[in-house]
């Protein structure tokens, strides 16, 4: 077998998930921590041409992010064809909290997920859940995911690319190239961050651009770094940032709009210069972004020279798989009743990916409960073979 390496960072979920699936399917590998090794990042971002994590290498071949259509191509197995009580999509505080309450009703129930956490991971601090004083993301749905694994659920790493029904069956087809049958689905899929917006943005995601700061963050130790945003994951981002980065500089785009508490932690921190009523109106650099040029309301541009931007601009819905099949409210977010049943009789939503209003982890766990104990009673008095 081809030797496995994976260049990782300790709170990086994209890097717990990589290697989670080589355990599953017992290949070896090598981790190295880049965050605390600069020469290994350095070797990293010369065999990958990124800065940022995860990068796997197998053999000859570097495989950038987690890539769990090449994985799978690579290390990967047939999924079992029979029919599921259940699928849920997405495996994020809705997601998992489902996957427990149909497993704890003993329906035949899979989870298919490109990652396990979701935008919770992202959290540097949470301070507002129930039965913790302060946990980080990462350890908040690392116990979620702990507690799905002693259950009877199967929980896939992949991403699904469409949903039909034939007959009384949805059919999920993945990325992978698996199709698995269902009774019953509950979409809890999440969000995805949004981007700036800007030409040539694309050329420096991984290169200067970060998505993650939770998984990029300690490969800009002692840089000039940016963050783009206003809300809590925008002053979280940069409160953690500041003691890494030499420097930050705090664009935002009119007001911050974030909790008293993370405004006055902000002010404690003399590294950060804060540009209100700003936008990045361009992005540049050679193979790496180098620099950043923002406007004021004024119309006054100014450069940044910067090492890395950190986007927290805000999330759209991950509903691109399920346009056409389910009603979506003009924020193209899953339209949902109390209980969370969707348009479609059988189709049932929780979590961030809905139309419930506040988007918070409890509130999503709450919903994916709800959703899997409205599911379990569609099985039981609605559904027919």
């Amino acid at each position: 077998m081809r030797k496995v390496t994976v260049y990782s960072t300790p709170n990086c979920q994209y890097c717990r998930m990589a290697k989670a699936f080589l355990d599953k399917h017992g290949v070896p590998y090598e981790n190295i921590d880049v965050g605390s090794d600069s020469r290994a990042a350095e070797k990293m971002i010369e065999l990958s041409g990124q800065r940022g994590v995860p990068v796997i290498v197998v053999g000859d071949e570097v495989i950038v992010g987690f890539d769990s259509q090449r994985l799978n191509e690579l290390f990967g197995e047939a999924s079992p064809e029979d029919v599921n009580d259940i699928v849920i999509i997405g495996a994020g505080p809705a997601g998992l909290t489902a996957g427990v309450y149909c497993a704890r009703k003993m329906l035949k129930t899979v989870i298919i997920s490109e990652n396990i956490g979701g935008q919770a991971l992202e959290s540097w601090a949470i301070e507002n859940y129930m039965g913790y004083r302060v946990v980080t993301g990462e350890e908040l749905m690392k116990k979620f995911e702990e507690q799905v694994r002693t259950l009877n659920i199967r929980l896939e790493l992949d991403r699904v690319t469409g949903i039909t029904k034939e007959g009384n069956l949805f059919i999920i087809k993945t990325l992978s190239g698996a199709e698995v049958q269902a009774k019953t689905i509950i979409l809890a899929q999440g969000n995805r961050p949004k981007k700036l917006g800007v030409a040539n943005e694309e050329q420096y995601l991984g290169r200067g651009l970060s998505i993650c700061s939770t998984c990029d963050g300690p490969l800009y130790r002692g840089k000039k770094v940016a963050v783009v945003g206003g809300g809590n994951s925008a002053l979280q981002t940069t409160i953690e940032m500041s003691g890494l980065a030499a420097s930050v500089d705090l664009i935002v785009r009119s007001i911050i709009r974030a909790d008293a508490l993370y405004i006055e932690k902000l002010k404690t921190k003399p590294n950060v210069t804060v540009h209100l009523n700003s936008q990045v109106t361009g992005v540049e650099g050679d193979k790496f972004l180098s620099a950043v040029m923002i406007k004021n309301e004024q119309g006054t541009e100014q450069k940044l020279a910067l090492d890395g931007v950190f986007i927290e601009i805000g999330w759209m819905p991950n509903t691109d798989m399920v346009a056409g099949l389910v009603a979506l409210n003009g924020k193209k977010e899953i339209l949902v009743d109390c209980n969370g049943r969707t348009s479609v009789n059988g189709i049932f939503a929780a979590g961030d990916v809905t139309s419930v209003k506040h988007k918070q982890i409890i509130i999503a766990s709450g919903d994916g409960a709800k959703a899997a104990l409205e599911a379990f009673e569609y099985l039981m008095a609605e559904w027919k073979k």
